[in-house]
């Protein structure tokens, strides 16, 4: 029966090895093959060879194909002393990979020999916990999950949309969060908006929304904008933010979004609720639509009232706020396909979706042609300079 060592040497005389002299010779030379770390988490934090992908040698069966889809493509695997890498590229054979080599000596012999290494901004025991659900997909996974801890995204709103959009960004870990609102807590809004409750009526909406998401996630950082949005505040509150989500209730306040976000190139998701119906789409400057090519003038007052005078269905702001969610985690892992162009309707009577094609209106006053090409001129005048 063969032991151990018996089997490493067979499968190291069925393989393809190169040593970290090879490897290094080669990238100097400017080759870029694909290089895959199989090592464990903890490893990987003390150091990888830079624009090495990283895969646990636990989950290589299961997800290499989506790391590496063309299986012709020479790929290079390597570990901490050369061991685990071998099985690995014996196992990358067996699933038809077929120019693969394990890296001799693996990364102790690479950091012996000097070269350099990299080490990777990796999350905490306590964070790889929490957001394992995101980790295990390889849409999101680590880079991804970074990704949402390193953004900052501003709440227009914390009431019945802002409230569950809320809630979801910060339970899947942005980092980030602005809540504009000076409006304070009623018993009235209760009804929907959940971020809030009985212990905090009368308290400021923005400040209540921060309590709650300090005992939700302790990854994410809430600063709290108690005023009014306004032509006066909107740019210098906007601009450090990197997406937008809209859940005001009013098309003056939307307006001034919208100017400000499109001349500072910040997406905006938008959603708005009517009393059994509701509707979003996401608005990228001079990527699609802005809310203006969907909107050019708002309607008469009695033909959009308010929430307080129409009423609204208590679950559908959640529907959609959940989906504005949504929305702006896809435009910062860079998942999926955002609503760019595509205006999502929900009726909750039917519980039917539906879907309007809506494009850039030309003619636009905050992104239209004139517009483009004034923006042109002035960053090829900046660029002068």
């Amino acid at each position: 029966m063969a032991n151990f060592r018996d089997l490493l040497r067979q499968v190291k005389s069925e393989i393809k090895e190169l040593s970290p002299e090879e490897l290094k010779q080669r990238l100097d030379a400017g080759d870029s093959p694909r290089l895959l770390d199989v090592r464990e988490q903890d490893e990987v934090a003390a150091g990888v060879i830079p624009s090495a992908a990283h895969l646990t040698r636990s989950y290589l069966e299961s997800r290499i194909e989506d790391l590496f889809p063309d299986k012709d493509q020479e790929l290079i695997v390597y570990c901490q002393g050369g061991v685990r890498s071998a099985f690995a590229a014996k196992t990358l054979m067996e699933l038809g990979y077929s120019d693969v080599a394990s890296m001799s000596g693996g990364f102790t012999r690479w950091k012996d020999l000097g070269y350099d290494f990299s080490v990777p901004r990796t999350l905490t025991r306590e964070q790889r916990d929490r957001y394992s659900r995101h980790l295990i997909l390889k849409e999101v996974g680590e880079v991804g999950q970074q990704k949402l801890l390193d953004a900052k995204v501003l709440s227009i709103g914390a009431g019945g949309l802002g409230s569950p959009a809320l809630l979801y960004l910060a339970a899947a870990g942005v980092g980030t969060l602005g809540v504009v609102d000076s409006d304070v807590v009623e018993e009235s809004n209760l009804q929907r908006q959940v971020i809030h409750n009985y212990e905090t009526v009368g308290q400021l909406k923005a400040e209540s929304a921060r309590d709650f998401i300090a005992n939700l996630n302790r990854d994410v950082k809430v600063n709290v904008h108690a005023v009014r949005l306004d032509a006066s505040n909107v740019h210098e509150i906007i601009k450090d933010y990197d997406v937008i989500v809209d859940g005001s209730d009013n098309f003056e306040t939307r307006y001034f979004i919208n100017d400000a976000a499109v001349e500072l190139r910040k997406p905006v998701v938008h959603g708005s609720i009517f009393r059994f119906e509701g509707m979003l789409s996401t608005f990228v400057p001079y990527e699609g639509p802005c809310y203006r090519c969907l909107y050019p003038e708002a309607p008469p007052p009695e033909l959009a009232p308010s929430c307080s005078e129409a009423g609204v269905l208590g679950v559908l702001p959640g529907i959609i706020g959940s989906l504005e969610a949504n929305e702006a985690l896809k435009l910062i892992v860079g998942y999926g396909e955002p609503l760019v162009g595509r205006l999502l309707t929900f009726d909750a009577q039917g519980t039917r979706f539906g879907e309007v094609k809506v494009r850039r209106d030309p003619k636009c006053p905050a992104c239209g042609e004139r517009e483009v090409q004034e923006h042109t001129e002035r960053v090829r005048e900046l660029r002068l300079a």
